[in-house]
């Protein structure tokens, strides 16, 4: 099967783009970092105003999804940008709460889509990200869905921007019964395929990253991309991702199907992205030799996304098995 974009897309996809560039987001997640969340909030304002948070929302609550296809473009550019937040947990609450329905849904999915509130989500880990900088945590313990009474205790993550938190127990009991169990199995998938999505972004700007140094950086007089053994680095950290972005494609294809394996069609390319990911940043790493380490250099900001992203949402071990198992 062939994976094309439309020319609408595509557009959305360029929109995105020169919203994000014109931001600055190596500022933003800094910031964020260090747990300023205002510059974060307001590109999330308008990264709602262009329509990315309704994607997972039904119209039915002032949403215009699903639209998994959608979802998948947008999180590429996302990821390509660094967007910090949990950006991928609101899209997944919103999953939840559409499967779940009832007063949650009227209340909070409106607000998730409109960008008026942001939201994370805990299944079954032990941590939500980014739960001090957010309206709502979301828990689910077994057939029960809980509204979290506050973020919990903090918990340092391998990427700065990634902020750990356990939320408290206890809270406001918001559904009960299986179709929450039934809801957070959706929503588990479409974090995992987000995720998967964001790390296919984060790997093309690595490697973008990557080809501009070695056409400057020079050695003996030569830049050091026109040594072979650099080529072949480059050219399998791209195989890597062009393997990865149909794999992306065909799970979103599968979601917006309702296709029976589209659990292990996402475990797919979860899988593939998040190791092309984090082949990108090795590559990265690699060659741009003892400068690649330092924190002031931007770099630094998408590196260390690659690793928690590749195993955020389904390690690559429960990938695996997902995927056996069909």
């Amino acid at each position: 099967m062939r994976f094309v974009l439309d020319a609408e897309q595509r557009e959305f996809a360029r929109s995105l783009d020169a919203l994000l560039t014109a931001t600055g987001t190596p500022s933003v997640v800094r910031a964020w970092a260090a747990g300023d969340h205002g510059p974060g909030r307001a590109l999330w304002s308008r990264l709602a105003d262009a329509g990315v948070f309704a994607l997972a929302v039904p119209e039915t609550y002032e949403g215009v999804g699903p639209l998994p296809v959608e979802v998948a473009v947008s999180f590429m550019e996302l990821g390509r940008h660094a967007m910090p937040g949990p950006v991928v947990e609101t899209v997944a609450a919103s999953v939840l709460l559409s499967v779940v329905g009832g007063p949650a849904a009227k209340e909070w999915l409106p607000r998730l889509s409109s960008g008026a509130a942001t939201a994370t989500l805990r299944l079954d880990g032990p941590y939500a990200l980014d739960a001090d900088a957010v309206d709502a945590v979301f828990t689910v313990r077994g057939e029960e869905l809980w509204l979290a009474s506050g973020p919990g205790a903090f918990r340092v993550s391998a990427d700065p921007a990634r902020r750990l938190f356990s939320p408290d127990d206890g809270g406001t009991l918001l559904a009960r019964g299986t179709h929450v169990a039934e809801g957070a199995r959706v929503a588990g998938d479409w974090a995992a395929f987000a995720t998967a999505a964001q790390a296919v972004g984060v790997g093309e700007a690595l490697l973008r990253a990557t080809v501009e140094y070695v056409k400057r950086r020079t050695q003996f007089g030569t830049a050091i991309g026109s040594f072979q053994a650099v080529k072949h680095r480059l050219a399998d950290t791209l195989t890597g991702l062009e393997f990865a972005r149909p794999l992306v494609y065909g799970a979103a294809v599968s979601l917006a199907e309702g296709a029976a394996r589209a659990g292990a069609d996402v475990a797919a390319a979860k899988l593939a992205a998040g190791g092309a990911a984090y082949t990108a940043a090795r590559t990265a790493l690699q060659l741009h030799g003892a400068v690649g380490y330092t924190e002031e250099l931007d770099l630094a900001l998408w590196l260390r996304k690659a690793r928690p992203l590749r195993d955020a949402w389904g390690t690559p071990e429960v990938c695996r098995g997902r995927v056996l198992a069909g």
